[in-house]
């Protein structure tokens, strides 16, 4: 039920109203209100007679969203359209009326039909303008995942600037809705001035300097954060000698030189790693024939932590000139991928900044000394020897056994820490969109490319490895879109809509037509099995042929996109095992680093790979699968990533499992972990990723999450880091309890046969 309210409204407070922003047009004052602009309400409530005061002395009116699918506030012209072509963004005083944060939506609707949408999440607290920007705007757009923390304060006045995605005809706005979805309680705001304001003041207030010259966000305060470099090497020597206790305590842990726990049971020792169940449990076992549980952390490199300064040099406050120390870590290069992962970002090409690299010289290089030299010196830089020695040494200290993915090379060859390589599998091969296509779509299994170019990656990627025992396994690929974006049909066989969709001249396409001919033989057959009306075969062999969704009336639909992505899965991982087998024979495949899968998918890479893997952001390893399902496939499970990140460290973004504030890391890690223990098929987990990601994006994608061990700084983040290490040697314990278990129930089955 729609109400439409009256056009004067009663005043309550005589009190003066606070200035409206320089640069800002007021359309509508919701306290004092004029016949300017229409205003509605559907499931939602705005008295005539609830002006209210704030704390701060200013007057706003309160609207209350009920119980609803989706309860909103509609405010229109009261004829014609608005132009607001000479603004770039909408402004809203506003307030939460509650104790807590609101998630509100903001709708931007123009004649034409186009829109604009934002969320807004609002924070407790005091009012703030909320400024919608006019065109479709993110901190993406700024080249970051997430942008600075809102409000912010400009001119005295309390700023929220939110991002905006769709696209709006200026000159022809008609509407602007303000809503929230299915609230379980009546839920309040206050309101006062609703107009038009030039959003550029506020955009270079909220994103200029926003770093400082360790890398460090300027927004914030925290424990670990850097002021000198005196403090780096105070904190490195202190590390030190933290290291060396808990190292000595290691060496007496009772495991062998792959970090398995020697105290359990004999397993075979082949002389590389693999896998075994026992008692109802899987294990990892090492070359020497110990049960090993992985305990990894991915990407452990200095080479991953740069940030595009290029156009946009006013968000750093410190930034080397030519010549200035600490310039050699300027670099440059390219990562406009025409993926998902590339959609709306700005600033991802030419120049680029290494503040991790510039820490490490700060912290651990030697002053030259010039007296000593007949030519000029230089300050030392980047120490690969001493870095690679101190991470093993951090990894091992904190109770991992495992570099992970996309970890140094350095540090693989090191005989130290078992570990894990990519299969990265690129080449000219047709690929399939599936509507996710976050790295991009699906390589084409049948295209006979992808098989020579499976080989080759193949080729390389064991060349040096093939006969290292140090090596669990390979991974294939990652993070492909085995399933588009949604949970409904077109989303669950987005692959089988997606070959459709395609040419004749995609293997796929080809393969798929064939299946559904040799089993319906004719038009008529597959019209009847699909209930549609083919007048020709050769109709399906268009491009953008659409099949229909599947349905209970017609069971067949479903069966035959089943096995098609079956069939397709199974030339994707078999092309991958048969060259792995050739190439490396005794090295595992562990799996296709599941983001989005589907039941086809799982079963396949259960069939030919040795290990499933999963990157699961969830708070425990249960809600990100049907482990039911994964036991009927018998197959042991590795976590290959997880994290759960904050925003009160830096970095922007709290990653895709974000919890309100730093200390509940370690807790979150240690239920995870507790939890992945207690299901028998998982073998290990691997935690995403060593180095928090720079405060103003990664190179790759613009990512700048806080879920790291260590910081921009290398220093690290020593309440999760201890949380972490109780919770590993806690593992490893606890692995070794079911180990001896093992052991005696098989030494009491080999009595009895006896």
């Amino acid at each position: 039920m729609i109400r439409t309210l009256p056009a004067l409204f009663a005043l309550l407070f005589a009190a003066p109203l606070l200035a409206a922003p320089a640069g800002q047009q007021t359309l509508f004052n919701f306290v004092r209100p004029a016949d300017v602009v229409k205003v509605a309400t559907q499931d939602a409530s705005l008295p005539q007679y609830n002006a209210e005061q704030t704390p701060e002395g200013e007057v706003l009116r309160r609207i209350t969203f009920n119980p609803a699918a989706e309860p909103s506030l509609v405010l229109s012209p009261q004829s014609g359209v608005w132009d607001w072509s000479q603004s770039s963004a909408m402004s809203l005083r506003i307030q939460s009326a509650m104790d807590w944060a609101l998630t509100l939506y903001v709708k931007v609707q123009s004649s034409d039909g186009k829109t604009l949408v934002s969320r807004i999440d609002l924070p407790a607290g005091p009012a703030q303008t909320l400024l919608v920007p006019l065109q479709a705007n993110s901190p993406l757009s700024q080249g970051m995942k997430a942008g600075p923390p809102m409000p912010i304060t400009v001119d005295g006045q309390r700023v929220m600037l939110a991002g905006s995605a769709g696209e709006l005809d200026r000159s022809q706005v008609v509407s602007v809705t303000l809503s929230m979805i299915q609230p379980a309680a009546p839920q309040s705001i206050l309101l006062e001035r609703f107009g038009v304001q030039d959003s550029e003041p506020v955009l270079k207030a909220a994103y200029s300097e926003l770093v400082d010259a360790y890398g460090q966000s300027n927004r914030a305060r925290w424990p670990e954060k850097v002021s000198s470099d005196e403090q780096l090497k105070v904190a490195a020597a202190k590390e030190q000698q933290q290291l060396k206790g808990w190292l000595a305590e290691r060496d007496k842990a009772g495991l062998d030189k792959f970090g398995g726990w020697t105290k359990g049971p004999a397993f075979d020792a082949s002389g590389f790693f693999r896998t075994e169940k026992r008692d109802g449990r899987w294990y990892l076992v090492t070359p020497l024939g110990h049960p090993f549980y992985s305990l990894g952390v991915n990407t452990v490199t200095p080479d991953n932590s740069q940030t595009y300064v290029a156009g946009r040099e006013w968000m750093f406050g410190a930034l080397p000139k030519a010549g200035e120390p600490f310039d050699k870590y300027y670099g440059s290069g390219d990562n406009r991928g025409g993926n998902g992962a590339d959609v709306g970002r700005g600033f991802n090409v030419g120049r680029w900044y290494d503040f991790y690299g510039a820490n490490l010289q700060r912290t651990y290089g030697q002053a030259c000394d010039p007296a000593a030299q007949a030519q000029p010196c230089t300050a030392q830089g980047f120490d690969q020897a001493r870095w690679v020695s101190h991470t093993l040494d951090r990894l091992q200290a904190w109770g991992f056994n495992t570099v992970g993915n996309w970890s140094a090379l350095q540090l693989v060859g090191a005989d130290r820490v078992p570990y894990t390589l990519p299969l990265s599998i690129i080449g000219d091969y047709t690929s399939i969109s599936t509507g996710i296509d976050w790295w991009g779509g699906m390589p084409d299994p049948f295209d006979p490319r992808f098989a020579m170019a499976t080989e080759r990656a193949v080729a390389i990627a064991t060349r040096d490895h093939r006969d290292d025992p140090w090596l669990i396994g390979f991974f294939a690929d990652n993070e492909l879109a085995w399933a588009g974006p949604g949970n409904d049909a077109k989303s669950r066989y987005a692959l089988a809509y997606g070959t459709l969709r395609m040419t004749t001249d995609v293997p796929a396409k080809r393969a798929f037509l064939k299946q559904l001919r040799d089993k319906y033989r004719n038009e008529d057959g597959l019209s009847k099995a699909w209930g549609i009306q083919l007048a020709g075969w050769e109709l399906m062999e268009d491009p953008g042929f659409e099949p229909p969704v599947p349905n209970p009336e017609h069971p067949e639909i479903e069966a035959d996109f089943q096995y098609f992505q079956k069939t397709f899965a199974d030339a994707y991982f078999k092309t991958i095992s048969d060259a792995l087998k050739w190439h490396a024979p005794n090295q595992l495949l562990l799996g296709g680093r599941y983001a989005v899968s589907t039941p086809e998918a799982v079963a396949s890479c259960a069939q030919y790979c040795d290990v499933l893997s999963f990157n699961m952001y969830t708070l425990k390893p249960q809600d990100g699968y049907d482990f039911a399902a994964l036991r009927g496939l018998d197959k042991p499970v590795l976590i290959s990533e997880f994290n759960f990140g904050s925003t009160d460290r830096g970095p922007f973004w709290g990653g895709l499992t974000p919890l309100a504030r730093e200390e509940a890391r370690g807790p979150a890690y240690a239920t995870f972990l507790k939890q992945a223990m207690a299901e028998p098929s998982i073998v290990g987990v691997h935690w995403f990723q060593y180095l928090d990601q720079p405060v103003t994006g990664r190179l790759l994608d613009g990512e700048n999450g806080h879920f790291g061990l260590v910081g921009i700084t290398d220093v690290p983040f020593q309440g999760f880091v201890d949380s972490v290490r109780k919770s590993n040697l806690a593992a490893i314990q606890q692995l070794g309890r079911k180990a001896e278990k093992a052991k005696v129930a098989q030494a009491a089955t080999g009595s009895q046969s006896q």
